[in-house]
């Protein structure tokens, strides 16, 4: 039963995204193929990593993370952006143009967590929490990535 739930509540956040996707989708408002959608969204849950980093954590080669990256510059997606300690090392860093993207589902993320806050009492709601946190951190440990910063467009 559990297994189910939670794969209801994922499906739900993921058709939510499709639908506001398909929205600017008609509008013409978007350029990103679905695979270099899913390789900007690691780049930023990877919180700016370098294109090594990137390559390593999707198992292809440094040359072939490069060609997306480029792909995902010239959209204006994502940005290079040189490290202030090496100065060799770049960082890729996601755009305001991809965090309207990140918008579409964050959105949809705090609208749930605000109507959780409002329906259920501050204990379930930190026991909720408590739970997400150790499914996080303890439960899903073959995906290592930063803690996720939430960014919203003002």
């Amino acid at each position: 039963m559990l297994e189910e739930k939670l794969t209801e509540v994922y499906t739900k956040f993921k058709i939510h995204f499709y639908q506001e996707m398909f929205k600017k989708l008609q509008s013409r408002e978007t350029s990103l193929t679905i695979v270099e959608l899913f390789c900007v969204e690691i780049i930023y849950s990877l919180n700016n990593p370098t294109v090594k980093e990137f390559a390593d954590f999707i198992g292809v080669s440094s040359p072939n993370a490069a060609y997306k990256v480029a792909c995902l510059i010239e959209k204006g997606y994502v940005e290079k952006v040189q490290s202030e300690q090496d100065r060799r090392e770049y960082h890729l860093h996601v755009t305001e143009k991809y965090l309207d993207y990140l918008n579409l589902s964050q959105g949809y993320v705090s609208t749930v967590a605000q109507r959780a806050e409002e329906r259920f009492t501050p204990e379930r709601v930190e026991a909720l929490n408590d739970i997400l946190y150790d499914m996080s951190n303890d439960l899903m440990t073959e995906v290592k990535i930063p803690p996720v910063e939430l960014h919203k467009n003002d």
